[in-house]
């Protein structure tokens, strides 16, 4: 099996020896730098081509738009998730509109990090790509928010709105409870919704009109 190769640039050593203590117990990851400024990320990632560089996205010394820039410029294929104590919503804009693949909170399990970068690693891009009208706003129709869940996600969207857990929505759908936070992270930021509670709402707000889940087939994140 191919090894994900990861470079991770953050200014805390803290975070840089938690994630990578994470991902070092994966066997499908593999740590070929860690940094701690931007200077030192941009020629690390000449260096070692890495498939995904998780970046801190308040750099100090240069910052993401600057260094997702000079990559680019080289032709560098290295995919950018951005893991970040905080995103305001003209970054996350900005982010989509670059290429970035992905966000994900520091305050995420572990698992959310972990499955998020198997499917960036597999070419999923999990942020929407395009203009600032594309990425999901709370004005946006309830059909354009719609379009950017897929089939699963509204699945689970729907069990939520009935006041499912986790682990009945993991039986009712065949699927692990780490899968499920996975998709909640990524329909969370797709539809702009804080917690479970406003997804509920949201959902019950716009009446979905898909058909009830009923013994759906066993489907994972791509990995």
């Amino acid at each position: 099996m191919d090894c994900i190769s990861v470079l991770i640039a953050d200014q805390h050593p803290v975070v840089l020896h938690g994630v990578g203590s994470v991902l070092g117990a994966e066997p499908d990851f593999r740590i070929v730098a860690r940094c701690t400024d931007g200077a030192s990320c941009i020629e690390a990632i000449r260096l070692f081509t890495p498939d995904i560089v998780v970046l801190d996205l308040s750099m100090l010394d240069v910052s993401w738009r600057e260094i997702m820039s000079t990559i680019k410029s080289e032709n560098i294929a290295t995919r950018f998730v951005f893991f970040t104590a905080s995103v305001e919503r003209d970054d996350l804009i900005s982010l989509a509109e670059a290429g970035a693949y992905a966000v994900v909170p520091k305050d995420a399990e572990t698992e959310v990090l972990v499955q998020s970068l198997r499917q960036v690693a597999a070419g999923c891009r999990l942020l929407p790509q395009g203009s600032p009208s594309v990425v999901v706003s709370r004005e946006a129709s309830t059909e354009r928010d719609l379009t950017l869940l897929t089939e699963r996600e509204r699945q689970i969207m729907r069990l939520v709105s009935e006041g499912l857990s986790n682990k009945e929505i993991g039986r009712r759908l065949n699927i692990s409870d780490g899968t499920i936070k996975v998709h909640l992270h990524h329909i969370f930021q797709k539809l702009d919704i804080s917690n479970r509670t406003a997804l509920a709402a949201f959902a019950i707000s716009q009446g979905d009109n898909a058909e009830p889940v009923r013994g759906a087939p066993s489907i994972s994140v791509e990995s």
